[in-house]
């Protein structure tokens, strides 16, 4: 067994079943230990689109995408890809086949220094060594599946990857649990509760990866609070609820600020200000509870009354225990809220509008389809007009926001789902990317 076939088994026992990426000469081992493997390796147009592909695998599943690409221009055109996985959350192991090592740290043909560029986009970057590969993508894959989860770059030289394989244990990295802060949280919700007229729920990013989504929603029937989400935390809870008041960010959003400008308290359950820093929709001085996975970054004007990280399934299950409080909010407001906002979301037009191939396409597309959408200009607009009450049932990047991501991300999901319907809506310049 040579490393490369160490490296395919290691995957196959994590429940990789896909390699996203383009051949080439230093790839080829990998590919040809592919070859016997339940591990398929899935050919793509540009090494961009394979780490879109495996950005989106990541993400649906929770088992780490893998994408390759040969050294230099490969690995360049792989960064914009594994940016997404970064910025948007989702597992990865972003694999660059390199020239053998004694060619390292000359200046030859191709060769860049492959750390250095993956360095800002990823959790870790690591060089593979003929004795150390098998431990070193163990490590790799805990990595990017540790909260937050992320992108881990390996750089594979083609000399390590045909060497015999050393055998070894370990993944040669510990993680410490985030802490179970429930009782605190609990207590400094129900306390700020007391002393709101308006309280609002938003979810975002994080809210994504937790097992608690009925528990929240649960708090959020007890308390009689309207809530709105980010792009990413849409379905997460249904948006057909009377109290989903919208999407903060983005078409209409002047209007949805109007709403959530109300506001006297933010409970912010798994928002990651990735998305959305605080600053461009909180008011100045909103007293803010922010309850996530890591401690929200402070800025000018922020009222953070209580900010750490923390097991954000516990917190939210010991939120959802707390004692009904009083709001000044009512059924009438928030349904006139969000006729109104559904009617601004779609304007009269003498032509046909892109709201109206929304709407035909939200009727014809099954509750448990999934929609891919790229990134511009109809990227607002489906945010705010698409309703959902399905999670991962809308693939989109947020986060990163690269054009070229809608169609590799609407192959992932086909392979990963075979059996669902999957449309992509791409505008802008996103299908010539």
């Amino acid at each position: 067994m040579n490393n490369s076939d160490l490296i395919v088994r290691t995957l196959e026992q994590a429940g990789v079943r896909w390699v996203f990426g383009i051949p080439s000469g230093p790839v080829l081992p990998l590919i040809e230990a592919l070859r016997g493997s339940p591990v398929e390796f899935v050919l793509t147009a540009t090494e961009t689109s394979a780490a879109f592909m495996a950005a989106a695998v990541g993400y649906l599943t929770g088992v780490p995408g893998v994408c390759v690409s040969t050294v230099g221009p490969g690995a360049t055109n792989l960064t914009t890809g594994v940016g997404c996985a970064w910025l948007d959350r989702a597992p990865l192991l972003a694999i660059t086949c390199n020239v053998a090592t004694p060619w390292l740290e000359r200046r030859i043909q191709m060769r860049i220094d492959h750390h250095k560029l993956f360095e800002p986009l990823t959790k870790a970057s690591l060089a593979c060594r003929h004795e150390n590969v098998g431990a070193l993508f163990c490590q790799a894959l805990a990595i990017a599946t540790q909260e937050p989860p992320g992108p881990v770059h390996l750089d594979l030289p083609e000399d390590v990857a045909q060497a015999a394989a050393v055998e070894s244990r370990g993944v040669g990295r510990s993680f410490t649990p985030a802490p179970d802060l429930a009782n605190e949280v609990a207590e400094a919700i129900a306390n700020a509760l007391k002393s709101a007229q308006r309280p609002l729920l938003i979810t975002g990013l994080s809210f994504t990866r937790s097992a608690a989504k009925q528990n929240l929603l649960q708090f959020i029937e007890r308390q009689n609070l309207p809530f709105v989400t980010t792009l990413h935390g849409k379905g997460f809870l249904p948006e057909s609820h009377a109290n989903c008041a919208g999407v903060i960010g983005r078409a209409r959003r002047s209007d949805l600020k109007k709403f959530t400008d109300q506001a006297d308290l933010i409970i912010a359950v798994g928002f990651d200000p990735i998305e959305i820093n605080y600053e461009e929709w909180v008011k100045p001085q909103t007293a803010i509870v922010h309850i996530s996975t890591e401690a929200a970054e402070s800025g000018n004007g922020l009222n953070l009354v209580w900010n750490q990280g923390c097991d954000l399934a516990a917190a939210i299950r010991a939120m959802s225990g707390i004692p009904a409080a009083t709001n000044n909010w009512s059924a009438r407001e928030l349904s006139a809220h969000r006729d109104t906002f559904d009617r601004a979301l779609r304007p009269a037009s003498a032509n046909f509008a892109p709201f109206q191939a929304l709407d035909i396409l939200r009727e014809m597309l099954p509750a448990e389809g999934i929609l891919a959408y790229d990134v511009g200009a109809h990227t607002h607009q489906i945010a705010s007009q698409w309703r959902t009450d399905q999670a991962k049932t809308l693939l989109a990047t947020n986060g990163w926001s690269s054009m070229g991501y809608g169609m590799p991300a609407a192959y992932a999901a086909k392979i990963v789902y075979p059996e669902q319907a999957v449309v992509c809506v791409v505008g802008d310049g996103g299908f010539q990317m």
